[in-house]
């Protein structure tokens, strides 16, 4: 299988989001740099660093055979020459159970090389319970 190319961060994450939602961990890890400094932290969970250990706690969570589906919204993108950093908010549920949970918030990382756009850092956490704080017009303050 020939690994595709990504021409923008937003195609790496559209794969990368289609990917999951199909549960198809050979297309969701074909977004993913080729590089052992990859790191993935799943919400409440560990930090992923590498391939190998990336793939296997995807084929995990694939594994368990809860269908989740995620649908993004409010992203806001900090895009230079070579590197792009995404934020959005992930609205997560489990197929069969169309019960909305809280949004988590999801930090996606794409770092553009000879391969195209490819995934560095996928890091999803639980978003705080506080109203307003994620309203579209907030204050985009990059620290």
């Amino acid at each position: 299988m020939t690994r595709p190319i990504f021409a923008t961060p937003d195609d790496a994450e559209r794969a990368f989001y289609e990917a999951f939602a199909r549960m198809d961990i050979d297309a969701l890890m074909a977004v993913w740099a080729e590089d052992e400094e990859v790191v993935c932290i799943h919400p409440g969970g560990a930090r992923f660093n590498g391939l190998s250990a990336i793939r296997e706690a995807w084929r995990q969570l694939f594994a368990s055979g809860v269908k989740l589906r995620i649908r993004t919204s409010q992203p806001i993108r900090n895009q230079a020459m070579l590197m792009s950093v995404h934020s959005v908010l992930e609205h997560v549920t489990v197929e069969g159970d169309e019960q909305m949970s809280p949004p988590m918030i999801a930090t996606n990382v794409y770092l553009r090389g000879s391969q195209g756009w490819q995934m560095i850092l996928h890091h999803t956490s639980p978003a705080p319970d506080t109203d307003g704080l994620m309203m579209q017009d907030a204050p985009r303050v990059v620290h």
